[in-house]
């Protein structure tokens, strides 16, 4: 693991024991083995590493979309798969994203949230012009603008569900079913929704 690599880990570790607030750098370069003066090479502060927290969230969850969706037929498995597998990210790493959103909102970078999300918007407009093509769906807007919506929307029921209320897993069943049907009748309005 390089420098770089080393101060990221740390720093995300040492959030997570004592939130964004109270680290400071010297406790990230003490738990990364790295002198002060390096930190400052590849960051300028420690709201910095927040874009590059992002972009390893957004690889995992790309990641994980990738390998549990590929495996599905039908574009409506391929969905309901995607909003399982979102909903499953979101509880498996809901501190960091709670880490991340504090993060970015406290500092000027979360104009780059855009730019960092790019791979994941551009996985979900092949997916939706795929569906679109084969007439299984029909696109309410273009394909980019529906795409940003629909990662909205799943991205935003996941943590509701799991960052601001109970996180129960019955009240994740329901909401991911809910965001099921809301996606399906919006794509597929002379069809009924159902999984």
């Amino acid at each position: 693991m390089d420098k770089k690599q080393k101060i990221i880990a740390a720093a995300l570790e040492e959030f997570q024991t004592n939130g964004v607030e109270k680290t400071k750098v010297s406790d990230i370069v003490k738990r990364a083995g790295v002198a002060q003066g390096t930190f400052y090479l590849y960051f300028p502060s420690k709201l910095a590493l927040m874009p590059e927290l992002a972009r390893i969230m957004v690889g995992k969850t790309l990641e994980r979309i990738e390998q549990d969706v590929t495996k599905k037929e039908d574009f409506h498995s391929k969905l309901h798969q995607l909003i399982e597998s979102t909903f499953s990210l979101t509880k498996e790493y809901r501190g960091i994203f709670a880490i991340i959103y504090t993060g970015l909102a406290a500092s000027d970078y979360l104009q780059q949230w855009e730019l960092i999300y790019e791979p994941y918007y551009e996985w979900m407009t092949a997916f939706l012009e795929q569906a679109d093509k084969q007439a299984t769906i029909r696109l309410p807007l273009p394909a980019t603008r529906f795409a940003k919506l629909a990662i909205g929307l799943i991205e935003s029921a996941a943590e509701q569900t799991y960052l601001y209320d109970s996180g129960s897993e019955q009240e994740a069943c329901k909401t991911i079913a809910d965001t099921y049907v809301f996606l399906t009748r919006t794509l597929c309005a002379d069809k009924p929704a159902s999984f």
